[in-house]
């Protein structure tokens, strides 16, 4: 069993736990995640690492309520336990040498790119972060990213919040500017952001990394459920992510399994596809 010791709602059906996990603490890294079961006759879910403390034990996570099992994991307080958590799993993300890296952070994940990025501040490299949600009401961590970030820009579709529009926009001026002194770009988000960051990136050939978000269930390459097509070769995400070079991701395949599953995906497809293909 495993204890959650703190509880917040972070914004709109977004909470933060932070959970006794003592192994998983220890040996955590940033890109990897877990998987967990909140209540008997649930689901497995798999959730990205947002934060650890292996002095403590602990590790943090950030979800958005969104289904059924997400729901049951909602409905969890401060001294109840997790039926299980298993991990960390999967690649641990590389933090390379670099001059400056971008982080474009979308919606929920935000909460795994905060620890790739304050990797990376932490190495001596610059780091700009590009946050983006669709309202003020989905932003969360603000302060958090700003402290690992050299710059932050903050976007939102309705302007309620920071600079009105989409997250590929600050991107591509970035990427205009400076894109010779750019080492990586990170995206991590909804799918459909991380296709047309990858695109934006795309004719500047600046390496960009996304952590990518396919249907999983054992996330020990057993059932083969998670599988994307990278590069013409089919990947397992569990296994061989979740991290993968954005420009090689066959994202029209990745983006059909996913719409016929998850209600967010369904959500923020026609809009984005619209909004920015007018752009890149």
């Amino acid at each position: 069993m495993h204890k959650i010791i703190s509880k917040k709602e972070l914004a709109e059906n977004i909470f933060e736990i932070e959970v006794e996990a003592r192994a998983i603490a220890k040996k955590a890294r940033a890109g990897q995640f877990v998987v967990v079961l909140a209540k008997d006759a649930g689901e497995r879910i798999p959730l990205t690492l947002a934060d650890w403390d292996s002095q403590k034990g602990t590790v943090t996570l950030v979800y958005m309520v969104v289904g059924t099992s997400t729901a049951k994991l909602s409905e969890l307080c401060v001294g109840d336990n997790l039926l299980g958590i298993s991990g960390p799993l999967g690649c641990h993300s590389e933090i390379e040498e670099a001059d400056v890296v971008v982080m474009v952070a979308g919606g929920v994940g935000t909460a795994p790119i905060f620890p790739i990025a304050r990797e990376y501040k932490n190495a001596g490299t610059t780091v700009i972060t590009i946050q983006g949600a669709r309202s003020k009401s989905l932003l969360f961590w603000e302060e958090k990213m700003a402290e690992v970030s050299d710059q932050h820009i903050i976007t939102t579709d309705d302007g309620s919040a920071g600079r009105k529009g989409l997250v590929t926009e600050p991107l591509k001026e970035i990427l205009e500017m400076k894109s010779d002194r750019i080492g990586k770009v990170y995206a991590i988000g909804p799918s459909i952001m991380m296709k047309f960051c990858s695109l934006t990136t795309k004719p500047f050939k600046v390496d960009t990394v996304v952590s990518l978000n396919s249907i999983m269930i054992d996330a020990t390459g057993m059932c083969g459920v998670c599988r994307v097509e990278v590069g013409g070769k089919t990947k397992l995400t569990c296994t061989d992510g979740p991290e993968f070079d954005g420009h090689l991701v066959n994202w029209d395949l990745l983006m059909d399994r996913l719409r016929g599953y998850l209600e967010e995906e369904k959500i923020s497809y026609d809009k984005y596809q619209l909004e920015v293909e007018m752009n890149v």
